[in-house]
């Protein structure tokens, strides 16, 4: 799964022809799909955790669904081969908003026993017993049952989006079943480790395109203009892997070289716009099937596109049918810019990396959730570096991993391996922890074990464990055999405890053509800092680090302390290539020294020092006039990734004094003096063949410098805005989005209109969920108060409005806390269930207000232990910034000054 990245507006692609098709065209005679081991009948591994009492398994389910799409409710069948291993009269399955009416059993006789269903709503599950105890054996449990389609991201739920040709209002049906809501789908044995096979009809209207996980087995008309659509069996995979989707659909469809057919289903008149997506899907395959060393298993790879948007999630790896929201799935050159292009690339490569990582072989239970996310993760930056490097998307690592050391400074933290025992833990698993954390962690331990070694072990975990689940230490075990001598005792220190290890740079000296760097190693916190020395957490630290410009020496730094020999001398530079996990807190003298050698730095290394050198200063680690230098010292022409990074330090910079205008005079002119040269030689307007990059850049500057204030650029932005009175489409392009945000952010009230307005009329879903959550950026308090109303009404679509009242959050916390509360019944109503506990802590972690502390403290305070856990989070920043800040912004005064 890709989870959420907030204020991703659109997604779209380039251009070529079009298979529409009725059911799945060119899937007659599908490839076989491989046989999975066979089901042995062994008794259940009882030491994996559970909800569910350990004393019987699936084998297979006979699933037949009828949707009603315009009554929001389905009506279901199942029929379920289980084994039972203990005498017991109950067997108990999840089930969720399930209403039973009938459940029986069978077995080797063939007799039918009635059962009595008794429902637990708050464990979600449905016990069904027997009037006297059955004999262990296979059984056949059969159901009949009504369910809820829901209208958020949960079970099966409906998307209402206009229709791209007529733009009326049309319905399309999807499941999402990740982390436990198969259960709201099926009564089922929904846990990761209840591995089975799965049958799956659906009776949907005639005209419908219906989607699983395997092809289309047949189609039979029924009555009513109606058809019956049966999928081939699916190989053996847990329940949150099952897919359903029916509606206004087409396909784009080609053969991979690995054999399956691979497509991209989406709204019917899409057309070219997936062309982009179905061009990089067989590449990935064939690349993905040979690192692992497995061939993709079955015959097909949809990737289905659904209008909206959830606060929990962009995508979801289900086998053979891949789900992605449009926005990042299709490629719209009306709207869609380089970043979101890439964004489509990089999330596309995620998911089929779960084909793999996740379906093939899965985690046994939630504990071990980045055996799925952070490998994804890991190997979608790995692909697309191999496909577009270009794109430079190694360099992405280092955002990717300030955003898990954000996280992980604090005491409210988790380890990457951690212990989920009810659903809405597992809910809460799904953050940078686990994707960004552990693909860091993963990126430091390939480059201890070296290339060839950690692939040779990935692929002998692959063949041994696929279609079963696994624990981290499996992983662990084969990359050892495989040559990694003493990486699974570094491998717990990175993932079974919390926190980030922070190497202090003592004592430099450069003697007989060689550098001896003592090393002293501690731990890296935002809010435990007094004596933490004393304290601090051990790792075995793996370090790369060289002298100015010579060999790269790699060492372990283990018991709190080190010394490293490195050839040659020169400027000590600790993290060479920025792959280890760790904070790295140089001398005043050694850090002058690296700030007189930045520009010849590798663009990576200059990346990972920025980040550090912030994050030690804001920490107060050291004084925030140490990372200002080194900001200062970026070259105007440096590295694109690089110049995005130093505009984006300068927005938050200005942001940071906007009580204080005269400070934010000082910074505009610092950053316009930085930036100017770069947004000079790039211009307003995309080039035709210019490198991606710098159109990523052109718009990330055009973002940092309307923050900063630029009155000319303000002024450019109007004078576009305005042209869209005369011609529609005279903001169409990569930058559409950007200028419109400029706008909507410094919006008047007849320009907030004028966007709704705009948002009102579009046919596009993607255009009209960006443009309704637009106008939740607007600055003026008025303004967003009108947004955060127009979000409890129908207009903007269920799924958008919970992102207006978000962005209105980025500018006006407290408002946007304040209306939450106030509404909080039909705010719930706009969030997907996965996501509710999340979602009114996220608004105010952007307040500065102290009352906010104490707010949330009341609000979290009768709350549930895993329920609490955002606002603690939150809390937590909120209250080291409280502390910090005033420190911070006097340090940063005391620096423009002196300059």
């Amino acid at each position: 799964m890709k989870y959420s990245t907030r204020h991703l507006l659109v997604a779209a692609v380039s251009s070529l022809s079009l298979a529409a098709c009725a059911a799945q065209p060119g899937i007659t005679s599908p490839t076989p799909v491989a046989p999975p081991p066979a089901l042995t009948g062994a008794p259940l591994d009882t030491s994996v955790p559970s909800q569910l009492p350990r004393i019987a398994r699936p084998l297979h389910y006979d699933i037949s669904v009828a949707p009603d799409a315009k009554a929001l409710s389905f009506a279901g069948e199942a029929g379920i081969d289980l084994e039972l291993y203990e005498s017991s009269a109950t067997l108990t399955l999840n089930a969720l908003d399930l209403r039973f009416a009938s459940a029986s059993l069978s077995g080797a006789d063939g007799k039918a026993i009635p059962l009595t269903v008794t429902i637990d709503a708050a464990a979600q599950t449905a016990a069904f017993t027997a009037p006297a105890p059955l004999a262990p054996g296979k059984y056949r449990l059969t159901t009949s049952y009504t369910g809820t389609i829901n209208t958020q991201a949960n079970g099966l739920f409906a998307l209402d989006y206009p229709d791209k040709v007529t733009g009326n209002e049309v319905r399309g049906l999807f499941t999402q079943f990740e982390a436990p809501d198969a259960r709201r789908f099926v009564p089922s044995f929904d846990e990761p480790s209840y591995k089975a096979t799965f049958s799956l009809s659906a009776t949907v209207p005639a005209s419908d395109l219906a989607v699983s996980n395997m092809p289309v087995a047949s189609e039979t008309p029924v009555a009513g203009g109606k058809k019956t659509v049966a999928f081939q069996i699916s190989p053996k995979m847990s329940s949150y892997l099952l897919f359903f989707a029916t509606g206004h659909f087409e396909r784009l469809a080609a053969k991979s070289e690995s054999g399956a057919e691979v497509g991209i289903v989406s709204p019917k008149g899409s057309g070219e716009q997936a062309r982009f997506a179905l061009d990089s899907l067989g590449p990935l395959l064939g690349y993905y099937s040979d690192y692992f060393g497995q061939p993709y298993p079955l015959p097909k790879l949809d990737n289905v596109a659904g209008p909206g948007q959830s606060q929990f999630f962009g995508a979801m790896e289900n086998w053979g049918a891949i789900f992605t929201f449009e926005r990042i799935l299709l490629d719209d050159p009306k709207i869609t810019s380089e970043a979101v292009r890439q964004q489509i690339y990089s999330t596309q490569a995620h998911e089929v990396a779960h084909q793999w990582f996740g379906d093939l072989v899965t985690m046994a239970w939630w504990d071990d959730l980045w055996l799925n996310e952070g490998f994804a993760s890991w190997m979608e930056t790995k692909a697309s570096d191999h496909f577009h490097p270009d794109w430079q998307p190694l360099l992405d690592r280092v955002d990717g991993r300030e955003r898990a050391m954000a996280l992980d400074a604090f005491a409210t933290t988790h380890p990457i391996v951690q212990t989920i025992r009810t659903v809405e833990d597992t809910n809460q698993a799904f953050d940078a922890i686990t994707y960004q954390k552990g693909e860091a962690v993963i990126t430091m331990l390939e480059a201890y074990a070296g290339a060839d070694v950690w692939r040779g072990g990935l692929r002998s975990y692959m063949e041994k464990h696929k279609y079963a689940n696994t624990r981290t230490d499996d992983l662990w075990n084969a990359v050892e055999v495989a040559g990694a001598k003493g990486l699974t005792a570094i491998a717990h220190d990175f993932t079974n405890q919390p926190g980030i290890p922070l190497l202090r740079v003592g004592g430099v000296t450069c003697a007989g053509g060689n550098t001896t760097v003592q090393l002293t190693q501690g731990e890296f916190s935002r809010d435990r800092k007094q004596g933490i020395e004393a304290e601090a957490r051990r790792w075995q630290v793996p370090v790369l680090a060289r002298a100015g410009h010579g060999a790269v020496a790699r060492q372990v730094i283990a018991g709190g302390t080190g010394t490293l020999t490195l050839p040659g001398c020169g400027a000590v530079l600790i993290n060479a290539g920025q792959a280890g996990y760790y904070r790295t807190l140089y001398s005043p003298a050694a850090l002058a020294a690296l700030r007189g050698d930045f520009a010849k730095l590798a663009p990576i290394d200059q990346l990972g020092l920025l980040g550090d050198n912030f994050a030690l200063a804001y920490a107060g680690y050291q004084p925030m006039g140490a990372a200002l230098d080194l900001l200062a010292a970026t070259p105007q022409n440096a590295n694109q990734k690089l110049l995005g990074d130093a505009a984006g330090r300068y927005a938050a910079l200005y942001a940071m004094f906007d009580d204080q205008p005269a400070a934010q005079k000082q910074i505009a002119a610092r950053g316009t003096t930085a930036l100017g040269p770069a947004m000079q030689r790039l211009g307003f307007d995309a080039r035709a063949g210019e490198p991606t990059l710098d159109s990523i850049l052109r718009s990330d500057l055009l973002a940092s410098l309307g923050t900063l204030g630029d009155a000319k650029l303000l002024g450019e932005a109007r004078r576009r805005f305005a042209l869209l009175d005369s011609n529609s489409a005279a903001l169409d392009g990569p930058l559409k989005s950007r200028w419109l945000g400029i706008v909507a952010a410094n919006a008047s009230e007849a320009e907030w209109t004028k966007l709704r307005a705009m948002a009102k009329a579009s046919k596009s879903a993607v255009e009209r969920s960006a443009f309704y959550t637009l106008l939740g950026n607007a600055k003026d308090a008025g303004l967003a108060k009108r947004a955060l109303d127009l979000a409890l009404t129908d207009e903007p679509g269920k799924t958008v409005s919970a992102g207006i009242i978000d962005a209105v959050a980025k500018n006006h916390p407290e408002l946007a806390v304040d209306f939450a509360q106030a509404n909080q019944a039909a705010v719930d109503r706009l969030i997907d269930a996965s996501a509710r506990a999340r979602f009114l802590a996220g608004l105010a972690a952007a307040s500065n207000d102290p009352a906010m502390i104490a707010k949330l403290e009341r609000i979290a305070a009768p709350l549930p232990a895993d329920v609490r856990k955002p606002y603690d989070k939150t809390l937590a920043s909120l209250k080291e910034r409280s502390v910090s800040r005033p420190r911070i912004k006097g340090e940063i005064a005391g620096w423009l000054k002196a300059k």
